[in-house]
């Protein structure tokens, strides 16, 4: 398995945001939709505001697979999801998330953290 380089974890962790598509079931790649990116350690994640039921996320879980877009490159990513009683990688996805996007005021960081946000992580992995 293809883990992340250094250099790719800091371009695509610290990019503002992140284009995600998913893979259709004919192979073909949906349309990009912009979200937001954290990087907790040495890993990159994506969250779902408002929900898990936002379209993108819910095609991307079924899926499993797709490319994303940031940091002025495009990667193929496998969509792997965290349990929401993951406590500790939650807690740090949570932390990340405020530290990079609290700036934007607390009404909008609150869609991607706590508890339902949790329910909705999906961690990029390069393939």
């Amino acid at each position: 398995m293809r883990t992340w380089t250094a250099d790719e974890l800091d371009r695509v962790g610290s990019a503002d945001e992140l284009e995600v598509s998913s893979v259709r079931g004919d192979g073909t790649d949906r349309p990009f939709v912009t979200i937001w990116v954290v990087r907790a350690g040495d890993a990159l994640y994506v969250r779902s505001a408002y929900t898990a039921q936002n379209p993108w996320y819910r095609r991307a879980l079924r899926a499993g697979t797709g490319r994303i877009r940031a940091g002025g490159a495009e990667h193929a990513v496998t969509f792997t999801r965290i349990a929401p009683d993951d406590a500790a990688v939650q807690e740090a996805i949570d932390a990340a998330y405020h530290a990079k996007y609290d700036r934007y005021g607390q009404r909008l960081v609150a869609t991607v953290v706590g508890a339902t946000a949790q329910g909705a992580t999906l961690r990029l992995d390069p393939r």
